[in-house]
């Protein structure tokens, strides 16, 4: 791994401001994010980062690397969670196990944004359609999780309803306004995107170091009372995502060219989802424990690839 990569990465002030969020709360600090001002924070980010990913869709042919794309990621929203559920159910229920593996086969977009600022660090290009990917990698986990579920539970009351869930994966905030903003941004003039360009691309980075504060701050107050319940959660939150980020920072290579969109496939195959997928399991799956699977995406997997994962993954990239 490159030293000077890490250490760039390291130093990222985006990433020292979520570390400052976690000091705070081992500090006991009052520091607090309104929920107000956080909600209206990650709205922005899912904007922006789809209104940008549009006008580069609309900039770009629409080639064979496009397609390969499209199907890598719906191909691991659908292959991660069976075998990450069969792993897990080993030590936990099926409900958790099934929970679990729909977070670590769908995507985090905080992730997936800090991908797209470190690439942008490293002057590194990267295709607008890969938010399209991101998007659509988000229903699918969630349906094959419910599936393994109602496979392994056998109480009728317990099998989770299928319409429902489908239509609040499809229709949740977060997958609904990137989504909207990709077609809205596809559809919008350059000199239309000019008019917001200020908003949607000269204060992102700002907005994100705090958004990213705010992760901090939820990070560490989850992280104490999930270690107490063991290494097997925490071992799986750190080397799964791993093993999936390395095996597709290699395998991408065999169907994708552009540096940047490889690593933005691997930040995917290696992120896990804190926002849609649990907001779906509280629906569908009541059973499951919300104390498992949103600390192992948010807590462990999450500071993870931002720290270590991303300069290894793009390491890997620019090597082999």
């Amino acid at each position: 791994m490159d030293l000077h990569l890490l250490i760039d990465n390291l130093t990222n002030p985006a990433l020292l401001f979520f570390i400052l969020g976690l000091l705070a709360v081992r500090l006991k600090s009052d520091l607090n994010i309104p929920e107000s001002s956080s909600k209206f924070i990650s709205l922005y980010l899912l904007f922006s980062i789809g209104f940008k990913g549009g006008q580069e869709l609309s900039h770009s042919e629409f080639t064979a690397e496009i397609i390969y794309a499209v199907i890598a990621g719906l191909l691991l929203a659908l292959v991660v969670p069976i075998y990450s559920f069969f792993i897990l159910k080993k030590k936990m229920t099926a409900e958790n196990a099934g929970a679990i593996a729909a977070a670590y086969g769908s995507v985090s977009a905080v992730t997936f944004l800090t991908a797209i600022s470190f690439l942008e660090l490293q002057s590194i290009e990267y295709g607008g359609h890969m938010v399209a990917v991101m998007a659509l990698m988000e229903a699918p986990s969630i349906m094959i999780g419910l599936i393994l579920i109602s496979m392994f539970v056998k109480k009728k009351n317990s099998t989770p309803s299928f319409k429902k869930v489908l239509h609040h994966s499809l229709t949740n905030g977060s997958v609904l306004l990137i989504l909207g903003s990709l077609i809205i941004g596809w559809i919008a003039s350059d000199a239309q995107a000019q008019g917001i360009e200020p908003f949607t691309t000269d204060i992102f980075k700002g907005f994100l170091a705090v958004f990213l504060l705010d992760m901090g701050l939820v990070s560490g107050r989850h992280l104490a009372g999930f270690l107490k319940q063991g290494t097997f959660a925490t071992g799986f939150a750190i080397i799964l995502p791993l093993i999936n980020g390395c095996v597709i920072a290699l395998l991408s290579g065999l169907f994708l060219v552009s540096d940047g969109n490889r690593l933005l496939l691997t930040v995917l195959a290696a992120s896990a989802s804190y926002i849609a997928v649990p907001a779906a399991m509280k629906l569908a799956v009541p059973k499951a424990n919300p104390g498992l699977y949103v600390p192992m995406a948010l807590a462990i997997t999450f500071p993870m690839n931002i720290t270590i994962g991303l300069p290894l993954y793009l390491t890997l990239i620019q090597y082999f």
